[in-house]
Formats: structure tokens, C-alpha cells, sequence
């Protein structure tokens, strides 16, 4: 199901008029992108040897986003293994590259190769952080994995893109995954102590920080542990969080903005990953009864949600399916990622005029198996 707007006077034609917009900057977007990834000078070898098996040109049959539709779905295993460079597009070749990998607990771990992805992702996101609560110039703490993730190197440079230094924790989730699975609950528990007390001591050491990325558990745990001590999170000097993962919920929204951290500090949900980049939380307002929504940076990257037997169907708006991920960068081209997620579609927004969605969790199929909230 399409959008279906009433034309008229106000701000429903208004966004009618901004969905139309973006639904065109994305088509050229997309004819773009297809065009820099299939190009014999400037494509990636991954999709050049690709194309030989299509059944269709994709530098002439691409002509809108919908036309993605014709390419296969796209298999998670094709990014596990090496050699890694065959992603990496000729047009980029001689510039200095990273690689950030996703899973791994067991098995070969998904990799992605990235030169500057990182950074005009959270740039963007840069620009929709309030400057009162998330002031220009200030530190940051980094709670959240480190390693070989794109997070920790993300979070980095927006402090530093914002005018500050960051400050950040040694974690390795896969250990924590490795011992909840083992049942060694205790164990466990003692090492988010130890990450928790690395970030105690970051506070204490009059750095001045104001800002913060954490994920909910480590962010409770420190506010816990900030409350038992007596003080607060805007008591230590913060005044602007970001947070995401599937932990964040509306109930734990509400306990967070109620409990933990109280009407001086301002929070954000995020959703994002190693392929998608970073996809914002609809405006906070209390009647949606701390509903939390995303819409993906488009049209760098785009989220559908499809119908749970034909993956290239939509759900209706308000209905449930799982989460399709497209990325569209000259970094990296993902025609039709199934995530191991599902949600609810949701409507445009005048701040992001394109579908949305909330409800975010595992996706059922695979939510028996999944370690979720490790961090």
C-alpha cells in the first residue's frame, strides 16, 4: 500500500508535497548508485562479476528504486569471508579503507570495508541533535563495544566533528555473549561491572563531559550505580544522551526518562548497524505515549517493512512484518538485506518524509535463538 495522503490546504499536503520530493531524490539516488557500483571504471568487483549472472542490465534497466526489486535478495553469507577487498569499488581504490565486522561469536563474522561511510553518517545524525542538550565543543563518553566495530570509530568522530574529544571503554560483547550462553550469569554480570567502572572513573576524572553514547543496559547500570552513590546522571554534568538496540523499548523509555535520568537530561533512540548506518527516533512527544519510531537516513539507506512470506511485498501502515534494508552509498550497494529484525510500518513524517518504522525487536523466527541486550 502506497501513501495516500488528502491533498489539500496544511501540513498533511505539506508532507504529501515533501514524500513526493524525497520518493524523487531517491529514484535519481538510486539510478546513481546502481550506475557508480556496475561501472567497469569506478564499480566493486564483488558486483562487476556479479552482473554476469543477472538477467537484466543494471546500468540501463535501473531507473527508479523500485527497479531494485529486480535484483535477487541479497545472502548475509556473501559478507563473511575474504577476500574483503572485493567489495571496495574501483572509483574509491588508493584510499586509506576500515573494516568493521557484525556477529562473529561463531563462525566467520560478517565484514564491511568503509572509507568514509562512518563519518557522513553521523554527521547527518549530527545535524539533528539539539545543541542546547548536546553542546558544540563538548566531550563525549563512548559506553558501548569496541574492537573491530564501526560504533566506537562513529561515536569518535561525531564528538569530534561536534568540537570535542571522546573518551571511551574497553568491551568485547562477544566475550558476554560466549559467557551467557554458557550460563555463567555471575560472570557475566561481573564483566558489565568492570565496563561500568571503567566509565565511573572516565566521570570522575574532571574531563568535563556532557555528552554520551550508550546502549540501555550499560546506561541503567551506570545510572543505577551513579543513583546508589548518591548523585545523578546531570549531577556527574550530562546533558545529552544517545542510545539504541532492541532493549530500547517504551516501557524502558519511560522508566529511563522518568526514573533514570530525570527532565534535565535529553535522550534519543537510535536504530542502526554496521550496514545501515543510523536511522533517527520520530521527535519525542508524550502522546504517543513514548511510542518509539525510526526512519533511515534516507537516501543513503532506505528500510521496508515486508511481508513475512514475500519479501517483496509491503505490509499495510500499521501492520506487522520484517525489516528489508537497502544501502545506497559509493561505498557500499545492499539491493534487499532481510535483518533479523520486524516491526510495525509506520506513516511519513514532516521531519522524515518517508516510511518509518516501530515496534523494532528479533525478528520471531530467529528470536528463540538470539542473544539480544547482550550490552
Amino acid at each position: 500500500m502506497g501513501l495516500r495522503l488528502p491533498l489539500g490546504d496544511g501540513p498533511v499536503a505539506d508532507l504529501a508535497a515533501l514524500s513526493t520530493a524525497a520518493k524523487a531524490k531517491l529514484d535519481a539516488h538510486t539510478v546513481e548508485t546502481v550506475k557508480w557500483h556496475f561501472s567497469s571504471e569506478t564499480g566493486s568487483p564483488f558486483w562487476l562479476e556479479k552482473a554476469k549472472t543477472l538477467n537484466f542490465n543494471p546500468l540501463t534497466d535501473v531507473k527508479c528504486f523500485a527497479d531494485l526489486k529486480k535484483f535477487p535478495h541479497f545472502e548475509d553469507d556473501w559478507l563473511r569471508g575474504g577476500p574483503v577487498t572485493r567489495w571496495l569499488p574501483k572509483g574509491l581504490a588508493g584510499r586509506p579503507t576500515y573494516v568493521f565486522e557484525t556477529g562473529g561469536t561463531t563462525g566467520i563474522p560478517k565484514s564491511r570495508v568503509v572509507v568514509d561511510d562512518f563519518r557522513l553518517d553521523y554527521e547527518a545524525f549530527s545535524d539533528t541533535l539539539p545543541d542546547e542538550s548536546f553542546p558544540r565543543g563538548s566531550n563525549w563518553l563512548m559506553l558501548g563495544p569496541s574492537g573491530p566495530r564501526r560504533l566506537r570509530l562513529a561515536v569518535e568522530h561525531l564528538c569530534q566533528y561536534r568540537g570535542g574529544i571522546c573518551f571511551c571503554v574497553d568491551l568485547d560483547p562477544r566475550w558476554v555473549i560466549k559467557l551467557l550462553k554458557a550460563g555463567k550469569i555471575k560472570e557475566a554480570e561481573a564483566y558489565k561491572d568492570h565496563v561500568i567502572d571503567q566509565a565511573m572513573t572516565i566521570l570522575s576524572a574532571g574531563h568535563d563531559i556532557k555528552c554520551m553514547f550508550a546502549t540501555p543496559k550499560l546506561l541503567e547500570a551506570l545510572a543505577l550505580r551513579i543513583i546508589d552513590e548518591g548523585s545523578s546522571i546531570s549531577e556527574k554534568g550530562i546533558t545529552g544522551i544517545f542510545a539504541g538496540g532492541t532493549e530500547f523499548t517504551p516501557q524502558w523509555f519511560r522508566f529511563c526518562k522518568e526514573e533514570l535520568l530525570g527532565p534535565d537530561v535529553y535522550i534519543t533512540p537510535t536504530y542502526g548497524n554496521t550496514l545501515m548506518g543510523l536511522a533517527c527516533g520520530k521527535p519525542f512527544d508524550i502522546a504517543d505515549n513514548y511510542k518509539i519510531t525510526y526512519y533511515a537516513p534516507e537516501p543513503r539507506a532506505v528500510i521496508e517493512v515486508v511481508d513475512f512470506n514475500d519479501y517483496d511485498k509491503l505490509v499495510d501502515y500499521g501492520q506487522t512484518g520484517r525489516v528489508k534494508l537497502y544501502t545506497l552509498t559509493k561505498e557500499v550497494f545492499i539491493p534487499g538485506f532481510m535483518e533479523r529484525d520486524e516491526g510495525e510500518r509506520e506513516l511519513p513524517h514532516e521531519k522524515y518524509p518517508w516510511d518509518g518504522v516501530s515496534g523494532v525487536r528479533p525478528f520471531h523466527e530467529f528470536a528463540k535463538t538470539t542473544t539480544v541486550g547482550v550490552y
